[in-house]
């Protein structure tokens, strides 16, 4: 018998200030069995970092069509394609000329991320944005999870602090163009 996904459920706290974005989410979150723990926290942070009305989670590792999240319009047009950890050329390519904006999100080192889509065709490349965390946040992040998680996000001139289950955190969002 195959193992199923472990549920995760986040109370969380947003207030991103750098996009007037105030809001109190509750997420229950799958963790695929071959999804990393620090996959699932990029995942976690990337939607409340995007928030915005139409935003979902896809069905994630085991969609090959979708992204780890989607944000659609009220005629359920794919206008966000939010990808996350080291997605293929081809992937990225087929996101940004379905939707208005694509993003990347990513717990791995970006220079090493960036490397395999050199030389690659990806459409509209030039406003496509990867985004990192310093070193060890995504870990430490980790190291506070619980299957039931309290997490207060704030954000405010490009720096995120996070507060998850009494662990107290910051990182700067990184920003990286990825040709």
């Amino acid at each position: 018998m195959a193992i199923g996904a472990t549920i995760h459920t986040f109370t969380v706290n947003l207030a991103d200030v750098d996009r007037g974005v105030y809001e109190e989410l509750t997420l229950r979150v799958a963790q695929h069995p071959s999804e990393t723990p620090a996959y699932m926290m990029t995942r976690v942070l990337a939607y409340c970092l995007e928030y915005e009305e139409g935003i979902g989670f896809s069905e994630g590792i085991s969609s090959v069509d979708e992204p780890a999240i989607l944000v659609r319009d009220l005629t359920g047009r794919v206008t966000g394609w939010i990808e996350v950890g080291a997605p293929d050329a081809t992937r990225l390519h087929y996101g940004s000329k379905l939707a208005d904006r694509t993003t990347i999100y990513t717990h791995r080192d970006p220079a090493k991320v960036v490397i395999p889509w050199a030389g690659k065709t990806i459409h509209n490349a030039e406003a496509i944005t990867l985004h990192s965390f310093d070193p060890g946040f995504i870990e430490d992040a980790v190291a506070a999870l619980e299957r039931r998680s309290t997490m207060t996000l704030s954000v405010t001139e490009g720096q995120l602090y996070l507060e998850l289950n009494g662990t107290h955190l910051s990182s700067a969002v990184h920003q990286h163009p990825i040709q």
